[in-house]
């Protein structure tokens, strides 16, 4: 029997995939038993991705997969390889240092994960050997070892709860960690095995368990109540005992562990696409130089003079592959055009930036003592180029906070409570008249209220002074909000739960009498059902079932005449934005529970189909009841709601709201955080507009064209290129259902209705706000998509707070988790994670701007000060013969990236404000001055690549023009190739510097440090390098050469006029646009002046697109 009753407890799969036998305590059932021991996984778990053997091989595969880090190491070959004018140091050091940090930046996460894991694994743990507790580390668990838990302890692995502290075999868990649920659930212990619950009696337990094998599906194997999993933590119970049946990396947390999906930022698709531009400028001066070079050579003087004779083994050597070996040369020569530093600064800026938002103290909440957290520092930049923002309610706009409001009972309106005498329905104000319903009907209700939840009791701490409220010396916890609501609903009105002790639910009455009733069965609520209900005894022995839920889902199983007096009250309440349930009721007979009781334990024991054969049962269970009257309960919005919304849409995002709740509900929510005005024509596209007839797919297909023809083919089309401009004249918002979305999005095969989401698509991006209610959280993803893949692909982003979330969050290109109160499964899965919805304001509109704006200078001062760098080493080859001689020193080869220009670019792209961070808050139309990544598109990379050709030029020329008079000092002494390269360098370094300084707009000490210091640092160590003899060198060629070069006042005079003549234009640039500013500001004060003789809308929008609307409404 014993056997029997175990083997079948952890169902789940719809399809059979094999199972499990495991022998609990490891004692074979009988010796005559054919069993085959089967090998199970140790309970280690590994969330590292690397070893101490193979990190290294492992990270350079990884990171040698990126294309920069392979040229530059192909580079670094060829230089070892072939006879090249620079030293291999030159491209090795960069490369090595770019590797080092990146492997020590990954190597340090990596460590952390072993930490942590080591943590799990290494936990004390109580294990019941021949009857006694032994104590061993979490990872020596065996499958088939009979585990104790004590109160607050973390279940080690998954397990079969056998016996528990508490008499009647209960214990309560919170499963935050697993699926976000920070509530109490409750789990029962084997029926057979209740009573073993001491080291003794549980070790003389023989039994075996036949399971499925593991399954990563959290929310199936949740419906088990005998199955603990790893992760969740025993609450308010003394301890338990259970047997292991899934350890280490079988268990359902270490299945359900997923790393997110790489999410790629627009920027680094800019950083490829001009990459690719500069490889081909490479190219081509490698080609030129190479064609040139045997152009100038076929003169046979040029080609082997009588200072430099060729080797017997140069002229023996293929003509070919002499090309081939000079193309690699020059190509070895200008491969710094390349900036392989880049992507460290790259990484390092948003590494370092990412902090700026856990350190803001204005996104600390100071309720939860929580601020801002990052979660993925790759997508900083995507924050300021959002266009769609993708938003649940629950929670999310709304504070998840309920309140019961009123309720009704049998169409009568019951709101505040007067007396016991007189009950509680309404009998003063405005609604007198509604009556009240029957004393039993009341009574009946709240009862129903009492008994129909899963909230349990915990009992409060007795505090000395603290007794003048003797009846509340207890809290209420449960998995929703809501039922904790009700339940104090029903306090209020005279009817206490006072808890659930040994299957027995006790509730006090208006006569203060206490009430029991035997809990035999919960159906449990689950979104697909949205009701749940339970089946009890009362003392007399009469048996009811209590079913309550949404309406959708009660009104077709209760007596249709009794619907009509109840939705009258149930659509107002959700009008005024209440969330509404539907209480009803049934009295069965004992055959009919015995046949209930039947059907569903053997639901429960199945291991194939369990989730159809339950929801069957449970449909036939609940069906032929009789409806009460319905509860509304508040859901606060969340402050500064409707203000953060407004924001939004003046910086030109569309805020959609996906929500599972109901479209009234939902709706008057929209209106009251304004993402509906009230000249807002809304579209609907839901059952009731679509219908339910047999004919619905064509009455959509009309609902469609109709409002494509409303919004797209009867709308003027817009001149001028307006950015975002997706305002109409007329404001337009949509709601939409998930049944009609399942019809767009699904098509049956013989509609030929293939082109509804084009169709459906296009009507979305014209309106101002969607709706979409009654949503499944995939239909939320599958929204999230569909945008996300329309052309031109614009930035999504996610926000929500709850598990039924996740699937968006991780869709849309950012996700944003609210760390509500619905556990932490959406801000462990998200991006970035903030404590209310009001802080997306600042998060996008400052530091999201900031950063885009940082980063976005950042890639174009790279390309920029490396062109600077190595087109004065093209231009020097057209007058050295092509011979590949460098026109730089090999340290200020290798040190140019990594030492004299890397801190100042880093310290701007972490400290810049162009605008100050409150002004980008209170004027969002600036967000869409950088949106659609204006910042990195052709045209500025443009600007930049044709402003360091110039100064390429200006530096090399102005030298040269310099030395033509090559007698720079009084006594004639003649300056050399290598004091022209020093004095073009110095020119270099100077002049991207104090370029970026210009460019700087906040200045901060660390900026003036990070800039001067460079300056500084560059002429000690050009001082210091040529005043030493280096016994490591072969040849001193910068011997005293920066010193004596600044002997000569003619040096001074070029290198100060050059970097004047190279910033010139910038600066010319920089006085023109403050005299436009100064002159715009200066017509705004002056247009303030002149009265507005027109009325605004009351929404935030761009001034121009309010203009359009307002002469519209006035003609």
């Amino acid at each position: 029997m014993l056997r029997r009753s175990l083997s079948r407890l952890c169902a789940g799969e719809e399809k059979r995939v094999g199972t499990r036998t495991v022998v609990v305590g490891h004692r074979p059932v009988s010796e005559t038993d054919a069993y085959v021991a089967q090998k199970f996984c140790d309970n280690r778990i590994v969330s590292s991705k690397y070893t101490l053997w193979n990190f290294l091989p492992k990270n350079l595969f990884e990171q040698f997969r990126r294309i920069a880090n392979f040229y530059f190491l192909i580079i670094f070959l060829v230089q070892v390889i072939v006879d090249t004018p620079t030293s291999p140091v030159t491209s090795g050091l960069p490369l090595f240092f770019v590797i080092t940090v990146t492997a020590i930046k990954q190597g340090y996460e990596d460590w952390l994960r072993h930490r942590a894991d080591n943590e799990v694994n290494k936990s004390n743990v109580f294990i019941v050997e021949n009857a006694k507790q032994v104590q061993k580390e979490s990872e020596k668990i065996k499958v088939g070892d009979i585990v104790e838990v004590k109160a607050d302890e973390t279940f080690p692995c998954d397990l079969i709860f056998l016996a528990s502290s508490s008499p009647d075999g209960t214990c309560y868990v919170t499963t935050a960690s697993l699926d976000g649920e920070s509530n109490f659930k409750t789990h029962y212990a084997v029926r057979d095995t209740t009573v073993l619950c001491t080291d003794e009696a549980i070790d003389t337990l023989t039994a075996t368990i036949e399971c499925e094998q593991p399954q990563p599906d959290l929310y199936k194997s949740l419906g088990p109540e005998n199955l603990l999993l790893k992760g969740a933590t025993l609450k308010n119970t003394q301890k338990i005992y259970g047997v292991a049946v899934y350890t280490g990396m079988e268990t359902k947390m270490a299945l359900n562990y997923q790393g997110k999906s790489q999410k790629r930022s627009a920027v680094e698709k800019s950083i490829n696409g001009f990459l690719i531009v500069y490889l081909c400028i490479l190219l081509s001066k490698a080609t030129v130089c190479t064609t040139l070079k045997y152009v100038w050579q076929s003169n046979p003087f040029n080609d082997e003079p009588w200072y430099n004779e060729k080797t017997k083994k140069e002229k023996e050597t293929f003509k070919v592959l002499r090309m081939f070996t000079d193309f690699l040369s020059f190509m070895v020569l200008f491969n710094f055009i390349i900036p392989v530093s880049m992507y460290v600064t790259v990484e390092m800026q948003k590494f370092l930036g990412s902090f700026f938002i856990s350190w803001d103290k204005e996104m600390y909440d100071e309720e939860i003592k929580e601020g801002a957290l990052v979660n993925t520092s790759d997508l900083n930049e995507e924050l300021g180029q959002v266009e769609y923002v993708f938003t649940d309610k629950t929670g999310t706009l709304t504070e998840n906070s309920m309140e019961f409001i009123e309720c009704c009972i049998d169409g009568h309106k019951y709101k505040d409570c007067i007396s016991e005498v007189d009950g509680f329905s309404q009998t003063d104000g405005p609604l007198k008249y509604y009556g009240k319903a029957e004393k039993s009907r009341e009574e009946l209700f709240l009862r129903a209220l009492c008994l129909c939840h899963t909230v349990q009791i915990k009992e409060a701490d007795q505090v000395d002074g603290l007794m003048g409220h003797p009846e509340r010396k207890y809290t209420y916890i449960s998995s929703s909000p809501d039922e904790i609501a009700l339940v104090k609903g029903a306090e209020k009105y005279g009817f206490t739960f006072l808890g659930l002790e040994n299957d027995f639910m006790k509730i006090r009455n208006q006569k203060n009498e206490t009430e029991m009733y035997q809990l035999l069965h919960v159906l449990n609520f689950d979104p697909v059902r949205r009701r749940m209900s339970v089946i009890v005894r009362t003392t007399t022995g009469t048996l009811f079932l209590f079913c309550k839920g949404a309406d959708s889902s009660i009104f077709p199983r209760v007596q249709q005449e009794e619907i009509q007096q109840t939705k009258v009250h149930v659509d107002r309440n959700a009008m005024d934005g209440y969330r509404t349930l539907c209480v009803a009721f049934k009295e069965l007979t004992q055959k009919e529970y015995d046949k209930i009781d039947k059907q569903l334990n053997e639901a429960k024991m199945a291991l194939q189909d369990r989730e159809e054969k339950m929801a069957k049962v449970f449909e036939d269970t609940e069906a032929d009841m009789h409806l009460i009257g319905a509860t509304a309960v508040e859901d606060r919005l969340q402050e500064q709601l409707a203000e953060t919304i407004e924001a939004l849409h003046a910086a030109g995002m569309k805020v959609w709201v996906l929500t599972g709740d109901k479209m009234e509900t939902a709706k008057s929510t929209c209106y009251a955080c304004r993402l509906f005005q009230t000249s807002t024509e809304l579209l609907e596209l839901t059952a009731r507009t679509v219908g339910e007839s047999e004919r619905k797919e064509d009455r959509l297909h009309e609902l469609l064209i109709e409002y494509h023809k409303k919004l797209i083919q009867d709308v003027p089309k817009s001149r001028g290129g307006l950015k975002r401009s997706w305002t109409l004249t007329q404001e337009y918002g949509l709601i939409i259902d998930g049944a009609t979305l399942s019809l767009i999005l699904n098509p049956s095969q013989d509609s030929g209705s293939s082109n509804y989401k084009n169709i459906f698509l296009q009507i979305c991006l014209k309106c101002a706000a969607v709706l979409c209610c009654r949503m499944a959280p995939l239909q939320k993803a599958q929204i999230v998509r569909m945008v996300k893949n329309t052309k031109g692909s614009p930035i999504t982003l996610s926000v929500g707070d709850g598990a039924n979330d996740v699937s968006m969050i991780l869709e849309a290109h950012v996700g944003i988790g609210i760390k509500g109160k619905e556990g932490r499964q959406a801000s462990r899965n998200s991006d970035y994670a903030v404590p209310k919805f009001k802080h997306l304001r600042k998060l996008l509109l400052a530091h999201g701007h900031l950063y885009y704006v940082r980063i976005a200078h950042l890639v174009q001062y790279f390309f920029y000060k490396n062109l600077c760098f190595i087109l004065p080493q093209f231009l020097y080859q057209f007058f050295c013969g092509f011979s590949q001689q460098p026109l730089y020193d090999a340290a200020y080869l290798t040190m140019y990236n990594i030492c004299f220009t890397s801190l100042p670019i880093l310290a701007y792209s972490l400290l810049e404000q162009h605008i100050n961070i409150d002004t980008l808050t209170s004027d969002p139309q600036l967000y869409m001055k950088v949106s659609d990544n204006a910042m990195l598109q052709w045209r500025p990379f443009l600007y930049w690549t044709f402003l360091g050709a110039f100064e390429g030029l200006v530096f090399f020329f102005g030298v040269y023009f310099l030395f033509q008079n090559s007698s720079l000092e009084d006594n004639g002494k003649v300056f050399g190739n290598w004091t022209f390269g020093t004095i073009v360098f110095t020119v270099l370094v100077f002049t991207v510097t104090l370029k970026l300084a210009l460019d700087t707009r906040f200045w901060t000490w660390m900026n003036h440090f990070v800039i001067w210091g460079s300056l500084a640092f560059y002429v000690f160590f050009s001082f210091f390098w040529g005043g030493v003899i280096w016994p490591f060198l072969k040849q001193q060629r910068m011997y005293f050469v920066f010193t004596h070069m600044l002997t000569s006042v003619s040096t001074w005079l070029a290198i100060i006029l050059l970097i004047f003549i190279s910033l010139f234009p910038e600066i010319l640039l920089i006085v023109l646009k403050s005299i436009k500013e100064k002159n715009h500001q200066v017509r705004n004060e002056s247009s303030r002046k002149v009265p507005d003789s027109m009325s605004a809308r009351p929404s935030v929008r761009p001034l121009l697109l309010r203009t359009f609307s307002d002469e519209s409404n006035v003609l």
